[in-house]
This record gives C-alpha cells, sequence and structure tokens, in this order.
C-alpha cells in the first residue's frame, strides 16, 4: 500500500500532488506541484531516485506497461508573437532519462499513446489517422489506418495479434459506428472483424474484455432532448471479433452508471437505472443471467479474480456496498463507507481500500483498509491542515494470487465492522409515544433474482416477499380447485358440433337444440368469470337462472 499525501518528500521534492505506481516492480512516479520543476521517478521498495527530469509545467504522466517509458505531457501553448510551439507530448526512456521522442498533442482527449501488455505494438492518434509503432520505435511509422473523423480507438490487451476498436461519429444524418480490426489487417472492405452502427451519441468509451475477444461500446449524448435525465442518454453495444454485435437491453429506464467485464472474460456487469438503480449480469449472448434488483448503487467493482463483486454508492449516495459472491450469487457483507472518494481491490482479492481524498473533499481526508467480509484492519485520517491526494495498492502480476474460498463470517478485527446500520423512518416527537404503523415507501425495491432458465430462486428473497409469493402461489391453487368438475357427455343429439348435419330429422328440434347449446356457452362464460373472482351483477345472475329454465323448457318441453 502506498500513501500519497502533501506532507510526502523525497529528498529536494517538499511537497507532491501527483502519485502513480505502475508495473509489477514497484515503481513509482511523483510529481512536483506548479511551483516546483521537477518530475521525479523513485523506486517504492527503497526511496532511491530513479530519474529525474526538468518539466515545471507538466500536467498528465504514464508508464508503458513494462515501465520502459515516461510518457509526459503539457498543456498545448502556441504564443501569438511565435509562429510554432514546443513539442508537448514526451516519451523518455525511464533508466537513462534520455529524450526518446517530442511530439505534439493538442487535445488532452487520447493524450497518451497506447500499447500492448509485450511493448511490441504502440497506437496514437493524429488528426484522422491512427498511428502504429513497433517495437518502441517512435521514428518510424510502422502502419497507419485512415479514417474520416476518428475521435477514439482502443487496443486490445494481451498479447499478439493486437486488436484495436475504432470509433468514428455520426455527421449530416449519417449513424456512428466502432469498428474492430486485427493489426495489421487494415485495408479492403472485409479487413473489418465487426462493424456496429448506431445513433445518439456525443461520445462514446471502450472496453475490451481481458481475453480481447470482446468490447463493450456505452454511447452517450449530453442531453436527453426526452428532458427524462439530467445525464443525458446512454446505451450500451457489444461487439465480438467474431462479427456477432448486438445492442444490450436494459430492462429499466435511466442512465447507465458504471460497466465493467469480469475478470474471466464470459461475463459483465452492468448499473443501471434511476434510482435506486439496478445491476444486472450479462453474459456473451447479451442475455440476463443475475438481477441484483434495485438499490442506491452507481458503481461495480469485480476481485482481481473474478469471485467477488461489490457493488457500491458514492459521490452523491451515502457510501453503502454489497459485497457479493458471484458464484453462488449469494451476498457476504453490507458495508458502509460514507464520504469515500475512492475505492480499490488489493490484488490478492481479500482486502478493499477506501478513501477521502482531495480534491474531490478537502475535509476529513484518510482512508481505511477493510477485509471483504466488513472487517476494517486498518484506518488512517489526515492530520488537520493536510490533504490526501490518492491512496494505491503496489501492482503484481495475475498469477500471484490465487483465488481463494469466499468466506461469509466477518474478520476479527480491534477497529470492528463498517456495516451499514439499519435506518428507521422518522416520526415526530408528538407521535413517538403511539404505536409504529406501516409506512409507505417512497421506492418499491426489486429483491434479487436469478435470470438463468429453469433455475428456481428464493434464498435472496427476503422473508416478505418469500410470504407473498407463497401467498400468491396458494391463491392461484385455490381458482383451480374451485373450477367445476366437467359433467358427463349430452345425448349425441345435444353435442352435435354446429358444423355438422342435424341428426333429429326434425328441423324444429335441431333449431331448439342450436339455441339451447348457444345458451349453454353463454351460461359457462358467466360461471367462469364468476370462478376467477369477479363480481357478476344482479341482472347477470338472473339471466343465468332464467336461461337455464327455459333451455329445460326447450329441451323437454315442461
Amino acid at each position: 500500500m502506498v500513501v500519497f499525501s502533501s506532507l510526502t518528500s523525497v529528498e529536494s521534492i517538499k511537497s507532491v500532488c501527483v502519485f502513480s505506481v505502475r508495473g509489477s516492480d514497484g515503481t513509482s512516479l511523483l510529481r512536483g506541484p506548479p511551483e516546483c520543476e521537477h518530475v521525479s521517478v523513485v523506486r517504492s521498495s527503497d526511496g532511491s531516485i530513479v530519474s529525474t527530469f526538468d518539466l515545471p509545467k507538466t500536467a498528465l504522466l504514464e508508464f508503458s506497461p513494462l515501465n520502459k517509458i515516461l510518457i509526459t505531457w503539457q498543456p498545448y501553448n502556441k504564443s501569438q508573437d511565435s509562429s510554432h510551439s514546443d513539442a508537448n507530448l514526451q516519451l523518455w526512456e525511464l533508466q537513462s532519462g534520455q529524450l526518446i521522442k517530442a511530439l505534439y498533442q493538442k487535445k488532452v482527449d487520447s493524450w497518451c499513446p497506447r500499447w500492448s501488455e509485450d511493448e511490441k505494438l504502440s497506437v496514437r492518434s493524429v488528426n484522422n489517422e491512427l498511428h502504429f509503432y513497433e517495437n518502441n520505435d517512435f521514428n518510424t511509422i510502422a502502419n497507419k489506418l485512415h479514417m474520416q473523423k476518428v475521435s477514439n480507438f482502443a487496443l486490445s490487451p494481451g498479447g499478439q495479434p493486437s486488436k484495436v476498436a475504432v470509433y468514428v461519429p455520426g455527421s449530416k444524418g449519417a449513424p456512428s459506428f466502432v469498428r474492430l480490426y486485427q493489426y495489421p489487417v487494415f485495408g479492403g472492405s472485409s479487413a473489418a472483424l465487426a462493424n456496429k452502427s448506431f445513433f445518439k451519441a456525443d461520445k462514446v468509451t471502450m472496453q475490451w474484455n481481458k481475453k480481447a475477444s470482446a468490447v463493450l461500446v456505452m454511447a452517450s449524448t449530453e442531453v436527453d432532448k426526452t428532458g427524462a435525465s439530467y445525464y443525458g442518454e446512454q446505451t450500451l453495444h457489444y461487439l465480438a471479433v467474431n462479427g456477432e454485435t448486438a445492442l444490450v437491453q436494459l430492462p429499466k429506464n435511466g442512465p447507465i452508471y458504471d460497466v465493467v467485464w469480469s475478470p474471466n472474460s464470459s461475463e459483465f456487469c452492468v448499473v443501471y437505472g434511476f434510482m435506486p438503480a439496478k445491476a444486472t449480469i450479462f453474459n456473451l449472448k447479451c442475455d440476463p443471467v443475475f438481477d441484483f434488483g434495485t438499490g442506491p448503487r452507481n458503481a461495480a467493482y469485480y476481485s482481481p479474480q473474478g469471485h467477488i463483486l461489490v457493488l457500491a454508492g458514492f459521490g452523491n449516495l451515502r457510501g453503502q456496498m454489497e459485497v457479493w459472491d458471484v458464484k453462488k450469487y449469494k451476498q457476504v457483507a453490507k458495508p458502509q463507507a460514507p464520504d469515500a472518494t475512492h475505492f480499490s481491490w488489493s490484488p490478492d482479492g481479500e482486502y478493499v481500500v477506501t478513501a477521502t481524498c482531495s480534491p474531490r473533499l478537502r475535509v476529513s481526508n484518510g482512508y481505511k483498509i477493510w477485509h471483504y467480509t466488513g472487517s476494517v484492519v486498518h484506518k488512517w485520517e489526515m492530520p488537520s491542515g493536510s490533504e490526501l491526494w490518492e491512496v494505491l495498492w503496489q501492482p503484481f502480476p495475475d498469477s500471484c494470487f490465487p483465488e481463494r474460498p469466499v468466506k461469509y463470517q466477518a474478520t476479527p478485527s480491534d477497529l470492528g465492522t463498517t456495516q451499514a446500520l439499519p435506518t428507521q423512518v422518522y416520526r415526530p416527537p408528538a407521535l413517538r409515544h403511539l404505536p409504529a404503523t406501516a409506512s409507505s415507501k417512497l421506492h418499491e425495491e426489486e429483491p434479487p433474482q436469478n435470470m438463468r432458465p429453469g433455475v428456481l430462486w428464493e434464498k435472496s428473497l427476503s422473508k416478505s416477499a418469500l410470504k407473498n409469493q407463497r401467498k400468491r402461489e396458494a391463491k392461484k391453487a385455490a381458482k383451480q380447485e374451485l373450477k367445476p368438475e366437467p359433467g358427463p357427455p349430452l345425448e349425441p343429439a345435444t353435442i352435435t358440433n354446429s358444423q355438422s348435419e342435424p341428426t333429429s330429422g326434425d328441423p324444429e328440434t335441431d333449431k331448439k337444440i342450436k339455441n339451447l347449446k348457444k345458451k349453454l356457452k353463454a351460461i359457462e362464460e358467466l360461471r367462469e368469470q364468476q370462478v376467477s373472482g369477479k363480481v357478476l351483477q344482479k341482472n347477470q345472475v338472473t339471466e343465468i337462472l332464467e336461461d337455464m329454465m327455459a333451455s329445460s323448457v326447450l329441451l323437454f318441453g315442461r
């Protein structure tokens, strides 16, 4: 665990405002505030300085996946008295501190080049093109992908062959689209692995799964023209490298707060809908697998091993979290971390950290480390007048920590638990001496349910929900029992089908039989309505009796 605050200092660096950790070796990056003139890279294991760079205006920093290159970005600034500006995107060799390449990058969107995990391929967006570089040779463009008005892209994780998702916004009535390509096959009409077109998209976010077999595209508009949502309008699309595409159908209207892939790459979780929001797990066919019901949530976090899922409500919500075992779909704990601005899993999947950081909140800064069962194992609060900016776990390769069995009993701790206390309805002082009465809720909460076909889900239902479900089933069974038993068959002359020829030989008798059948059918319909619980009017009951008497006269002549 590495903590970064205004008290941190490394040799000549007196105050720090950005802290980052990347790579399995624990290399740390520290950047000074506006009054500092240096960016220093230190090793978190012993605090030794790896490299120092004179970059006073640096605003953004990043490491390459193997920690070979440091990328720095400064705001693009072109003075009026100068016809050109200095290159504001620099690539530095981390160990030697030598400048590899200086480039121009005006927009902050997609400012950082993207690398494959083995650093054999990198790509950056330049105007309407994607420039591809191989083996960190940025002096030679190995390949180009030219598309009109490319505004966003996402490089697939993992090794070779690399794939790239490209987004082109719509214009002049034409739809926006996302296409998947495999490097370096970009030419020809059949080069695209998949293509998905859609409207209502001012911007998109694209997420590859870990196996690089599919990508999720969340398209959003800045303004919802229907006026239903302040957050605009969002839709979720699915594209697979085998060519399959789909629109993910969400059963509840409202914004999409979060979309996250499971580490197993076979399912994903979506948090969506007007509050209280729903959370649903979908498979690769975009069919719902499990619905967590509704609750105060706007984020989802899978453990690194993928066996535990945390649904949380941060920001303008109270910080309530739901910890779920996603193999058994059983709730483990329900802790609460109010005012939390940061959440992350430890690499071993046993602990999480929640923190209140600046500048999101400048008061009550600090962090808690707790076991996923709800026990707080460590707590630290910033001294008065100090601010906490970031808290990060030291990263490790995925293979370092195998999956462990899920525990349901809280781990013992001297600091107690963070379980949310049950909330009670406010009652005015004048009514508190009176017996409590059932109160109506502003929102009816939906219980969790398993969406897999043929699976009966009762374990996560509350007692009241189970009771109501059993009442409905008992009522339905009682109605089935109240249905009348079928009577003995009538004589052949009376059950003759209306489309068959009369068998009596007497036209007058055949006419009476036809009228009798009509009246019997009407009586049967009224009786079915009466059995189903519908209250019949008095004249309808009288009509049934009169028709029965008249039918007897027609049939028997008395």
